[in-house]
């Protein structure tokens, strides 16, 4: 399998009066995302499903993926809180990704790669950031193939 772990695109600061879990992508964070999803499909990259949390931000990064995926999005509330079996009990197909937020998402990739969730610290998972992993979806079982953060995907 390939895995790809995302964190959502730049949203919307925190303000009182705004549900942050409603917090949407700022116009900037879309087009930039977009440019990083152009470079995914240059990549020659297409997805068999895409998994987000259902929080506006992670929804909305997920939907600009549409470009490269022939599969369905599928919303979880299991990629808005610390990575579990659970959720590594839905990673199914050959290229998968996921959208979620930090500090998880980084947890997800240590935890995958080394087997320890508490090294997602060491891994820098910036708004719009991709890992791509390869091998079977268990802890320690995938290895790295590389880290792209947004600024990298936009120039490729």
């Amino acid at each position: 399998m390939e895995l790809f772990i995302i964190r959502h695109a730049a949203a919307v600061a925190r303000e009182r009066g705004l549900v942050d879990a409603e917090r949407p992508l700022t116009g900037p964070g879309r087009e930039r995302f977009r440019k990083a999803v152009r470079a995914l499909d240059r990549l020659d990259i297409e997805l068999d499903a895409v998994l987000h949390s259902p929080l506006t931000r992670a929804k909305q990064t997920a939907s600009l993926l549409r470009e490269v995926a022939r599969g369905e999005l599928v919303e979880t509330p299991l990629l808005a809180r610390a990575p579990g079996r659970p959720l590594l009990q839905l990673l199914r197909g050959e290229r998968v990704a996921v959208v979620g937020h930090a500090p998880h998402v980084g947890a997800l990739c240590a935890w995958l790669v080394t087997g320890r969730r508490d090294a997602g610290e060491a891994l820098e998972f910036k708004k719009g950031t991709v890992a791509w992993l390869e091998g079977e979806p268990r802890p320690g079982k995938m290895k790295l193939v590389a880290l792209m953060p947004i600024d990298v995907l936009r120039r490729v």
